[in-house]
Parts: structure tokens; C-alpha cells; sequence
């Protein structure tokens, strides 16, 4: 004998299909949040405030920035506006993926023959690089630059 559907189980299927999905809809939010922060700055007003006076001192160095990645190595070729290697005094950067920075690094640079290595173990995907150099006045040279790691 079959139970009869009565309006109490619909309305507890529903309450039921529905409290799943903000369950799910809560988590992914939690999850997504928790992984990348989404912050570039702490305070945009306060970045807004040097920004095209940073932004022209940088395009004035006439520097430039390419990444490349080989058997483990990450280089950074650094030119300057004549093509020959950019004095850079300090260069840090930021390697990491693009919406998840669980697997941000740091590498430590070391300076060969014009050109700034590191040894970095990279997964196949797509990567984001923020690159931070400064020249011998104290100049700041800036930018982010995406990288694909093919597997």
C-alpha cells in the first residue's frame, strides 16, 4: 500500500531541496572568500594619492620586464629603454596563482649575467607575477605579469 502525498511532505521536500542550497551556497562563498582575499591594497584613497606620480616615474625609467620559465628555473629579464640589462638595485616579486593564494612563494633572486634567476618549482596553469624593482634613486618599477605553464 502506497503512502499518500500530502501537502506536509511537499512542503518538507522543499524546506529540505532549499536549506541544501544555501548550505552549498554559504560554503562556496566561505571557500571562495577564504582562498583569495581580494585585495590588490590595504587603502585605495591612499594609493590613489601618489598613483600618477609613482606611475610617471616609472614610465620614465623606460624599464622593462619579461618572464620566462624552464626546467625549474624562473628568470626575469630586466631592460632597460636602449635593450641593455636595467640597474636594478632590489627586486622582489610575488609568484602565485591568479584566484587562489595558497600556493603564493617568494623566490629568492639571484643576479647572472644580466638577467635575475630563481629556482622555482612550478604546476602546469596559469601563474601571476608581481614584480617589484627599484633603481639606484630609490625609484620604484612595478608590474604584474601572467605566466603559462604548460603541462
Amino acid at each position: 500500500m502506497a503512502k499518500e502525498l500530502t501537502g506536509k511532505h511537499v512542503l518538507m521536500i522543499t524546506v529540505g531541496a532549499f536549506s541544501v542550497i544555501i548550505a552549498v551556497n554559504i560554503f562556496m562563498a566561505y571557500s571562495a572568500i577564504g582562498t583569495f582575499p581580494g585585495l590588490e591594497v590595504e587603502n585605495s584613497y591612499v594609493a590613489s594619492q601618489s598613483f600618477d606620480k609613482d606611475r610617471a616615474a616609472q614610465e620614465a625609467l623606460g624599464w622593462s620586464a619579461e618572464p620566462v620559465y624552464e626546467n625549474g628555473t624562473l628568470s626575469l629579464v630586466m631592460r632597460d629603454a636602449a635593450g641593455l640589462p636595467a640597474p636594478v638595485s632590489d627586486l622582489t616579486a610575488l609568484v602565485g596563482r591568479t584566484t587562489y593564494a595558497g600556493e603564493d612563494i617568494s623566490p629568492e633572486f639571484l643576479y647572472k649575467g644580466g638577467v635575475f634567476v630563481a629556482p622555482v618549482d612550478l604546476a602546469p596553469g596559469a601563474w601571476l607575477i608581481h614584480l617589484e624593482a627599484k633603481a639606484a634613486d630609490g625609484t620604484v618599477f612595478r608590474k604584474r605579469m601572467d605566466l603559462f605553464i604548460e603541462g
